[in-house]
């Protein structure tokens, strides 16, 4: 799918690989509307770019509902939607405090892997509505999973499950979605330069960096997007989920 005139939802995009997402898009001529809890940061980088800002909730269906109805009155409806949007909330199974309190697990599942299928079945009903492009498709739906879905470290239960089931739902979301031209993929990002790793002291950064095989240093959140563009571009790339983590696999902790 060419991306330039497309209308697209990037969630989560007030900050990050979400914002770098946003903007990337916008310079390959995307109307983009970006959707964030927060809606100071959603306004702030839809500004950069000339783009509509959408405060939403992705775990909460209305908010959902209505953020999706602001951005198709104002570009059309999207055949691209990006789900940047999540949070980390690490706690081990049983701690010192005792077992991990239920509804911290809850929370993240809601935001991270309920939030992502609510952005899907919703972005997917507008798309199915739409009239086909080349080869019969009408959108494209891509979800950020990441390699902890595959090696999740201790403390890391909550996220490393709401990964590893926004991972598993991509191959189903794919098949169930053939029928009306619209492709579900997931990408994978390993250690990225977000603001939750940058504001680290910076010999804990280069540890990390060392941890990475080949390059050895954080990846940059324009190359997420990259990925991404080249993921809207690519037809045939359909229910899969790509890594993207210099070889790097996480060892427990």
């Amino acid at each position: 799918m060419q991306i330039s005139g497309q209308s697209a939802l990037v969630a989560g995009g007030g900050s990050g690989i979400g914002a770098a997402t946003a903007r990337h898009l916008a310079s390959c001529g995307a109307k983009v509307a970006v959707l964030d809890v927060n809606a100071e940061g959603a306004r702030a980088a839809a500004a950069e770019i000339g783009g509509i800002a959408c405060a939403c909730d992705i775990s909460d269906a209305l908010s959902t509902e209505t953020a999706i109805a602001a951005a198709r009155a104002a570009h059309g409806p999207a055949r691209v939607l990006v789900n940047c949007a999540g949070i980390l909330s690490p706690g081990r199974i049983l701690g010192k405090d005792g077992p991990l309190a239920l509804d911290i697990f809850r929370r993240v599942i809601e935001v991270n892997l309920i939030g992502a299928f609510n952005l899907l079945r919703l972005a997917a009903d507008d798309m199915a509505k739409l009239a086909p492009v080349v080869d019969g498709e009408r959108g494209v739906v891509i979800n950020t999973s990441s390699i902890a879905a595959y090696e999740g470290q201790i403390g890391q239960i909550a996220y490393a499950t709401s990964k590893a089931g926004m991972a598993g739902m991509t191959l189903p979301a794919a098949r169930d979605l053939a029928r009306h031209g619209i492709r579900v993929l997931a990408v994978a990002p390993g250690l990225v330069a977000t603001p939750m790793l940058t504001n680290l002291p910076q010999d804990m950064q280069d540890a990390l960096a060392q941890s990475i095989p080949f390059p050895q240093r954080l990846a940059e959140p324009s190359e997420v997007a990259r990925l991404v563009q080249h993921m809207i571009e690519n037809v045939m790339l359909n229910g899969e989920v790509v890594r993207l983590d210099g070889a790097l696999r996480m060892p427990p902790k």
